[in-house]
């Protein structure tokens, strides 16, 4: 379907989707901030829009997908490999991350590439 087409969320709803997927820098400051800020953004403001609800799934789906990636890749710094796919994943979460937000600002339904949904 064409762009123009498509009715665009209000800006509230693509302020909160943006939120959705900016929360989990929040796993920069404590552990395991990167799927709270998503769920917690979500949980309050899934209601409100469609849009908003969406892209809080989509959050929480890539951001549990990263900690599963981070998960196997510390194990794997037993064989030293590990420590190369840690840099590989963060650098990977940090960019996409921000395409992300920017298009969820935009208006855009983003989805995120290699990421597991388990949340439908």
């Amino acid at each position: 379907m064409n762009d123009e087409l498509q009715v665009r969320p209000s800006q509230e709803a693509r302020q909160w989707a943006m939120f959705c997927h900016f929360s989990a820098f929040l796993g920069l400051v404590f552990p395991f901030g990167n799927l709270l800020g998503p769920l917690i953004v979500w949980q309050i403001k899934r209601e409100s829009d469609p849009f908003v609800d969406s892209q809080g799934k989509e959050a929480l789906n890539f951001q549990i997908t990263v900690s599963l990636a981070m998960l196997v890749s510390f194990f794997l710094c037993l064989l030293v490999i590990g420590f190369l796919l840690l840099a590989l994943v963060c650098a990977g979460a940090l960019v996409l991350t921000v395409i992300a937000g920017v298009k969820a600002n935009e208006g855009r339904d983003y989805r995120y590439p290699f990421t597991w949904r388990p949340l439908k």
